[in-house]
């Protein structure tokens, strides 16, 4: 694994003498205490520090996730991204800053929504993924033979719809009320232990996608919340492995929305040369390519 450490960010965040730019995300995004999108209000002109003209940076918080490796590991560009997320799922060769070309994504639900919904049906708190993961480390992942939709499948989208109601079916054949804590650690693994191997499927049909079109790249990158569950961590640093791959994933700190991934973003595209308007609308729906043909089906994230 290619190191990310605490002392490759601090020494990096030592060269930071005096700000010279803002960044903000420009795109509403999910947060805890509401389930619902809140907006983001746009800086007025005044705002802006007229002593020092600080330039501004509209960030999409997708490539904060796509880019937040190269804050904390020396990765360079094309990369193999695997963005797994509570709202996004999708494998993207990111080519430099501001140019991603998706090639694959989900259907239906992402990876990290599956999660959060059946730590909902198990009665677990919030945020469900990590919730989950606790519940599953004392479960039989062989239990229960949970689907894996469209295991196996050319191309690398995702599906998670399926795998979601075959949990909460199970759930239900359980009987009322709450379940034994063995039963709900044994779905849990087992749901994780699903999760990870499709992932790792689609991420195996994504490389072969991206040596065709760059045979120079030579690193698998996995970002978003779901990069911070330990069984698919394992399970794609095992199939990089595999083939010969390096692999590059964040620290758990960063994977999850954060300050510093649209910081890292925005300092990386002020020295592209990419600024904007203060004036600039937040966007309801950002994808890192604009370009790519929708994926088919229902419930399909940007």
């Amino acid at each position: 694994m290619i190191g990310c450490d605490g002392e490759v960010l601090a020494n990096r965040a030592r060269k930071i003498v005096m700000p010279i730019a803002i960044a903000m995300i420009g795109k509403p995004v999910m947060y805890p205490i509401s389930p619902h999108p809140i907006s983001v209000r746009m800086p007025s002109p005044r705002c802006q520090p007229k002593p020092r003209r600080l330039s501004f940076i509209a960030v999409n918080h997708l490539e904060g996730h796509a880019l937040t490796v190269r804050l904390v590991a020396d990765v360079g560009f094309p990369y193999l991204l695997l963005l797994v997320s509570g709202g996004h799922c999708q494998c993207v060769a990111v080519e430099g800053v501001g140019r991603h070309v998706r090639l694959g994504g989900t259907m239906d639900d992402a990876a990290g929504e599956a999660f959060d919904k059946v730590a909902k049906l198990l009665g677990l708190g919030w945020p469900g993924g990590p919730a989950l993961e606790r519940l599953a480390a004392g479960g039989d992942a062989r239990r229960f033979a949970f689907p894996r939709p469209l295991l196996g499948r050319a191309g690398c989208d995702f599906s998670f719809s399926g795998l979601k109601t075959a949990v909460a079916q199970e759930v239900g054949r359980q009987g009322t009320g709450a379940l034994p804590v063995q039963v709900a650690a044994d779905i849990a693994a087992s749901l994780q232990r699903a999760v990870a191997d499709v992932l790792a499927d689609r991420a195996t049909h994504a490389m072969a996608m991206m040596r065709e079109r760059a045979p120079g790249a030579d690193v698998l990158v996995v970002a978003g919340g779901v990069a911070a569950n330990g069984a698919v961590r394992a399970a794609l640093e095992s199939l990089a492995g595999d083939y010969a791959l390096p692999f590059s994933v964040p620290p758990q700190w960063l994977c999850t929305d954060n300050a510093a991934m649209i910081a890292w973003a925005g300092a990386e595209r002020f020295a592209a040369g990419l600024t904007d308007p203060l004036d600039i609308a937040a966007r309801p729906r950002w994808p890192l390519d604009p370009d790519a043909e929708k994926v088919r089906g229902a419930g399909v994230k940007a």
